[in-house]
């Protein structure tokens, strides 16, 4: 019967529950009402785009609680204007919730551009991968004389930038200019090795912008 017990435990992830139990006890420990404001209605000024990677938690890394961040992720933060997924978070985080930032964070070590690098086959997912390769070849010259190493963290930076453009290509973000919002775009990337977040220099905050990169 034990073994009956621990399948029981697998099929319902019990431990997960108890952690769950746990942590909304704490909270609710720390701050009675926490969970009663949160419930009201979120109203995240940030937009996280970025890769599904389980190492790579937007709102602990950024030390904000739930409700200050609104997230989309997929593998290796892509954004193209034909997954309907994205472009919906995108929309409403940019016309319901106000967002005034659009986060694109990459991070170092991504196993979805480094798979983008290799000359094998990985199925189904080598169709999403295209999209990085095809950054790779825009930006061919910049890979010159780079070891492995230095190309795959070379590209997961120009994927986050090339992302960066592909959002403020969208008529959701060229319509909130156009109507005077205040929204900016960010290019970020992660160093999983020490936690730290770097700032790639590739914000565009306006069609004139856009237009200049």
């Amino acid at each position: 019967m034990e073994g009956e017990g621990g399948n029981r435990e697998l099929k319902t992830l019990q431990h997960l529950f108890d952690k769950n139990r746990a942590w909304a006890t704490a909270i609710n420990d720390k701050d009675p009402e926490f969970f009663a404001r949160l419930s009201k209605q979120q109203t995240p000024e940030y937009l996280w785009i970025g890769c599904s990677d389980s190492r790579v938690p937007a709102n602990q890394l950024l030390d904000l609680p739930p409700g200050e961040v609104f997230v989309h992720r997929n593998i290796a933060n892509v954004v193209v204007h034909t997954d309907l997924n994205c472009l919906s978070v995108l929309q409403y985080a940019v016309e319901v919730l106000k967002v005034k930032h659009v986060i694109i964070c990459g991070h170092y070590g991504c196993g979805g551009v480094k798979a983008s690098l290799e000359d094998q086959d990985h199925g189904l997912i080598d169709n999403w991968l295209r999209h990085i390769a095809d950054v790779r070849r825009f930006n061919a010259d910049k890979f010159a004389g780079l070891d492995e190493s230095q190309q795959l963290d070379l590209l997961c930076e120009l994927n986050v930038v090339e992302q960066v453009k592909n959002v403020c290509g969208t008529t959701i973000v060229k319509n909130a200019w156009a109507r005077g919002a205040e929204l900016s775009v960010h290019g970020w990337i992660y160093n999983i090795k020490n936690g730290i977040l770097k700032d790639l220099d590739a914000c565009i905050s306006s069609s004139d912008q856009l237009e200049d990169n």
